[in-house]
């Protein structure tokens, strides 16, 4: 499987075409060895046909840094669009694709001399980078959104489901706060419907029912583990994240978009952990 969903690829595709003409595009394809592959009479029929071969080929392909699988060769290429790209939308869709996949794109400032042979002139550049270790179990998103939709849908929480559907394709188009506001619904939801199905009565608030889970015998949100505790003093898991899900105003220093990939990332670790926990209880 490549390092890489759908939507980073199909977003790196567009981004080189929009810094790169047919010709500068036939050369990459000659480079590549796919000549004759892309459809070449537009733009959007190359992008496609591009996105396509790295999709479904799997192919490993010549670069400057050694054979590379298609995708990352052309992720590579386009790191290096210029400012005016990188203030479009398929380079915010590139990089929100990117976090769910787990990378970041680190800026380092890379100083050129000018033509004219006197002063310089400063430009961004990005290195592309892993957020988490690549051998550490469990830590693959794409891999915990496929559970978690797995686990909605065999459990028919349909309404957790959309919230969820919702979440990420507004941390798709970069719209951080939707994002949130849906990843806050998800989190809230799941537990009260885990809570209806294990008997809690439907009308009562949600921390009634975050109450319920952890009252219950067996309990199902764990005191051993911090998860709850009857004393709302003592640190707890369950409503320490959902505080997290509410702050109260900006925090400087904070990038919108870091805090919106946190959120994404623990609620789907947070949700894989709790639908499966539910969904050996309902097995049982």
């Amino acid at each position: 499987m490549s390092n890489f969903n759908r939507m980073t690829i199909v977003a790196a595709a567009e981004v080189v075409a929009e810094f790169n003409s047919h010709s500068d595009m036939e050369v990459l394809e000659v480079q590549w060895d796919i000549v004759g592959r892309c459809n070449g009479s537009s733009k959007p029929a190359r992008i496609a046909s591009l996105a396509r071969i790295a999709i479904d080929d799997g192919l490993e392909v010549l670069t400057e840094h050694g054979r590379l699988p298609l995708s990352r060769a052309m992720i590579d290429i386009a790191i290096l669009a210029p400012p005016k790209t990188r203030d479009g939308a398929s380079w915010k869709k590139l990089v929100a694709g990117l976090r769910f996949d787990g990378f970041e794109l680190v800026a380092m400032q890379a100083e050129n001399s000018s033509r004219f042979g006197w002063g310089n002139t400063r430009t961004a550049t990005f290195e592309l980078v892993r957020m988490l270790p690549e051998d550490v179990p469990e830590l693959d998103f794409r891999e915990a959104e496929s559970e978690v939709v797995r686990l909605l849908d065999r459990h028919n929480f349909a309404v957790s489901k959309g919230h969820l559907q919702q979440a990420i394709a507004a941390f798709s188009r970069g719209d951080w706060s939707a994002s949130n506001g849906e990843l806050r619904k998800l989190y809230e939801g799941y537990l009260n419907e885990i809570a209806e199905r294990l008997g809690c009565d439907r009308a009562d608030s949600s921390k009634d029912k975050r109450a319920y889970l952890g009252q219950l015998d067996p309990p199902f949100l764990l005191s051993d583990y911090n998860e709850w505790d009857k004393n709302d003093s003592k640190p707890q898991y369950v409503q320490g994240l959902m505080n997290r899900f509410h702050p109260h105003g900006g925090h400087p220093g904070l990038s919108e978009e870091e805090d919106a990939t946190f959120r994404l990332q623990i609620s789907l670790i947070t949700a894989r952990l709790f639908l499966r926990r539910f969904d050996q209880r309902a097995s049982i």
